[in-house]
């Protein structure tokens, strides 16, 4: 199913109709405030499963970030984040960067890495954040398996015609970007960026 919801007025019906179908174990492309995304309830560990398999990964190896509305879920699925930690967090979110954080006891097993981490996201899209309110908690989300062509990364129709038969619904938000978030590891004394992407980083960030 293809679904429009207006990137800046989401309609409250549609965002209702994606979260009913995440509810159910549904899987679901969206738009983020950088590239769509791939994702699904974080309580959902059949949805979560099938998602590894459309990318034919195992579901540890598969770099999942869970994907927030807001900064309220930090003390659920991290380990105590002292307050310079949080003050960075707090002056950069919502916004183009995965931070990379100690995974706590509520990160489902399946979820967590060799190194016991997890990645938080909190992306500047509306879309996103009246998802994730209404739902109640995080989604799973992952790069989408595609190749190098732009259009297939950008064009929600053409993610459609890609992914119907593997997903439960496509949210059209509009044209999506091409450039991923910056991941910033915070697990290792200072912050320090593994992957620069489109939110800018100096040093003195850290």
């Amino acid at each position: 199913m293809l679904i429009h919801i207006h990137p800046d007025n989401p309609q409250a019906r549609n965002i209702r109709t994606v979260v009913d179908c995440l509810k159910n174990g549904g899987i679901i492309i969206y738009p983020t405030d950088t590239i769509y995304g791939i994702g699904c309830d974080i309580t959902n560990y059949e949805a979560i499963t099938k998602i590894a398999r459309i990318k034919n990964i195992d579901p540890k190896k598969a770099q999942f970030s869970f994907i927030c509305s807001d900064l309220s879920h930090l003390s659920d699925y991290t380990k105590s984040v002292d307050t310079p930690l949080y003050r960075l967090l707090k002056s950069l979110l919502p916004g183009p960067y995965t931070f990379i954080l100690p995974a706590s006891k509520m990160v489902p097993k399946m979820l967590k890495t060799k190194k016991d981490t997890v990645g938080i996201r909190v992306p500047d899209n509306k879309i996103c954040q009246d998802i994730i309110r209404e739902l109640g908690n995080p989604l799973i989300s992952a790069s989408l398996p595609m190749g190098d062509e732009v259009e297939y990364y950008t064009d929600p129709e053409l993610m459609h015609d890609i992914f119907e038969k593997q997903v439960d619904i496509v949210i059209n938000g509009g044209i999506g970007g091409v450039i991923a978030s910056t991941i910033v590891d915070c697990t290792d004394g200072d912050p320090h960026v593994t992957r620069a992407g489109l939110g800018t980083w100096h040093e003195d960030n850290s």
